[in-house]
């Protein structure tokens, strides 16, 4: 008997045994942390030697990160498709997972509207890292530099050296005025 044969044999190799879904977990992290950790440095690569500013950072930073957690649910979901002890749990908990996702949609309306026009506003590029803005806060009319544009809130930095925090929802739903692109055609 060859070594292969012991191991089917013992069960690590069957995943409806505790040490084949064991050894099965260790194999699709492992995977999973290869192909993230392989998208990691391609994405460090490519900004690496993109000395001619023809990508946005920012954005192709964050469809990086948004790509590797998708890496990450697309590997548990095929190891809890390929353990039958967990397909049929993925199965029971259907209903539950459904009324908590509506659960937390609810309570967390803001925040996902923010989320979602941090993407828009990612994937259509209305101003960019360093973009002098003109929005208009609760103290009135503010200008500032764009510091900084996460998924939640755009930062920018006023000529005082405030920091005004704008929700990305506000900054979609709002008139902007990019003074970057006016103050280049001056001068």
């Amino acid at each position: 008997m060859n070594i292969l044969d012991q191991l089917v044999n013992r069960g690590f190799v069957n995943p409806a045994t505790l040490q084949g879904a064991v050894l099965y977990a260790i194999v699709f992290t492992f995977f999973a942390w290869l192909v993230g950790r392989t998208l990691r440095s391609v994405v460090q690569r490519v900004l690496a030697h993109d000395k001619h500013d023809h990508l946005d950072i920012m954005a192709v930073r964050f469809i990086a990160k948004l790509v590797r957690y998708c890496v990450y649910i697309f590997a548990f979901i095929s190891y809890a498709h390929f353990v039958p002890a967990l397909s049929g749990l993925g199965a029971a908990s259907l209903t539950s997972i459904s009324v908590l996702s509506l659960i937390l949609g609810l309570a967390a309306q803001n925040t996902l509207g923010n989320l979602v026009a941090g993407i828009s506003l990612l994937l259509y590029r209305p101003f960019k890292l360093g973009d002098r803005l003109q929005v208009l806060a609760p103290t009135g009319l503010e200008i500032g530099t764009v510091e900084s544009l996460t998924l939640g809130y755009t930062l920018l930095k006023t000529d005082d050296d405030r920091r005004v925090v704008v929700p990305n929802s506000l900054m979609a739903n709002q008139t902007t005025i990019n003074l970057t692109g006016v103050l280049k055609r001056e001068s």
